[in-house]
């Protein structure tokens, strides 16, 4: 049986399907532990250093470590690399505390959302587009393109979901490749 499935999910590969597994998926190269919490697992991927030095920042991480549950769209460091040259060095500074909290929490959703979830509100809706308002208070919109779940903010900007459903304790990670910008 265990032949089968490798080779179902072989095929299944071999024609761009995306193979999901019942572990949680690497990131940055490490392994995410769902008895962990999101800051606890986000801090051992390589890819996400710049995010976790904006919610260090930001003073986010004690409601980030908390009992959640939040769904987090976490941009990689060469989503925010994409910025304009220098964003991201202002957004770091003291006095921009509240501008790096209000795009960080622009990232972030009450409750527990996976990607099945999320796919659902998407089938739900009339134009196939389902409407999340964020911790900060602005919105996000959520579709299915070409295979793929793609997150939409309130500036126009896109970001396609690469990792989904990264469980932690208090909540689920999707890794993102570009960051979310709000009005």
């Amino acid at each position: 049986m265990k032949t089968l499935n490798l080779l179902l999910v072989s095929a299944a590969l071999s024609f761009g399907a995306t193979a999901t597994f019942a572990a949680n998926p690497m990131v940055g190269g490490a392994p995410m532990y769902e008895n962990k919490n999101i800051v606890e697992n986000a801090v051992n991927s390589a890819d996400h250093t710049t995010l976790v030095a904006a919610v260090k920042a930001a003073g986010l991480v004690d409601t980030l470590a908390g009992p959640g549950p939040f769904t987090v769209f976490a941009p990689t460091n060469a989503a925010f690399e994409m910025l304009p040259a220098g964003t991201v060095d202002t957004l770091l500074k003291p006095e921009n505390k509240a501008m790096l909290t209000k795009v960080l929490t622009a990232h972030v959703l009450a409750g527990d959302w996976t990607a099945e979830k999320i796919m659902a509100e998407i089938k739900k809706s009339k134009n196939r587009m389902a409407n999340f308002t964020t911790v900060s208070g602005d919105a996000l919109s959520a579709r299915m393109k070409n295979g793929a779940l793609w997150i939409y903010d309130e500036s126009g900007d896109v970001a396609k979901v690469t990792i989904a459903d990264v469980d932690q304790s208090n909540g689920v990670i999707h890794v993102v490749d570009h960051v979310l910008v709000p009005k």
